[in-house]
């Protein structure tokens, strides 16, 4: 994990983490400053959404469950889907 710093906007906090030299910043914290969690629920069961951070995954992250994110993917677009932030 790299270095970890919070900006002020308005009177939010976000978090932004410093690896290799490269800024992330916490979309977590973005959204919630938004509308809370409800926004981020809402946003995340966006197919878009999905196929995007499963880009992202791909490349960032060495331990990517293929498996479980075709599950997640195989159910985004349907009325009844819901996803966590966790999953």
């Amino acid at each position: 994990m790299g270095k970890l710093t919070k900006i002020q906007v308005e009177d939010k906090f976000i978090s932004i983490e410093k690896r290799d030299e490269e800024d992330y910043i916490c979309l977590t914290d973005m959204l919630k400053a938004k509308d809370g969690n409800f926004f981020i629920t809402d946003w995340m069961r966006n197919r878009n959404t999905l196929e995007f951070l499963s880009v992202w995954e791909k490349i960032h992250n060495p331990n990517f469950n293929y498996g479980e994110f075709a599950t997640i993917r195989n159910q985004s677009g349907l009325n009844s889907f819901k996803v966590s932030v966790k999953e």
